[in-house]
């Protein structure tokens, strides 16, 4: 499949930073890389939730724009766009199931399978437990970081509810989250003795 001058055209406005052209490039390609996080993750017969979907969509995005759009600077033109692109996310894709370890990856689904029923007087304390730590590891974070981690794990709210009360695009909630659990993930192995 050739290089459209559609593409093209895409391409040069994106690496000028023209108005609009990173809006328009995602418009474009969103349902492409959205088939590419479906497919990727349905062949190692992995369930994503909304919100794992959303996270890898939007680590895609930041990969593409990540070191003044290297991705694209890389691109020389000898097919089409769209192939391109669907290798570039299928690689992050794995890499990030890769991170998040054969455990990880199912605890956003199962938390929200509606088959799954936790028992409430057998959870109490674990999640008494998880809900300190959390409000321990907070004193890492700062701004806007620590109050998006607040409002997701501790006051459960969606995505669609921290971009309306925080003021931020909801694409940008999944890689804030992201970079705040590598933070105290971090924080947790790594204690600050004082």
């Amino acid at each position: 499949m050739p290089f459209t001058e559609i593409d093209r055209s895409l391409l040069d406005r994106c690496l000028q930073k023209k108005s609009m052209a990173w809006q328009d490039f995602v418009d474009r390609f969103m349902g492409l890389i959205l088939h590419v996080i479906r497919h990727t993750a349905q062949s190692r017969s992995i369930r994503l939730s909304p919100e794992d979907r959303d996270d890898l969509c939007a680590e895609v995005f930041l990969a593409i724009i990540r070191n003044d759009f290297a991705v694209l600077r890389n691109f020389r033109g000898q097919c089409s766009l769209a192939p391109y692109l669907t290798v570039v996310a299928r690689r992050i894709v794995v890499r990030e199931l890769l991170a998040r370890g054969p455990g990880a990856r199912l605890a956003a689904a199962a938390q929200h399978s509606p088959q799954t029923i936790p028992d409430p007087h057998a959870g109490a304390e674990k999640l008494a437990s998880d809900r300190d730590e959390i409000e321990q590891l907070l004193g890492s974070l700062q701004g806007t970081e620590a109050l998006v981690v607040r409002l997701f794990y501790l006051e459960r709210k969606s995505y669609q509810e921290i971009s309306t009360l925080v003021g931020m695009p909801e694409n940008s909630i999944g890689p804030i989250l992201s970079r705040a659990r590598d933070k105290l993930r971090r924080a947790a192995v790594n204690p600050v003795v004082s």
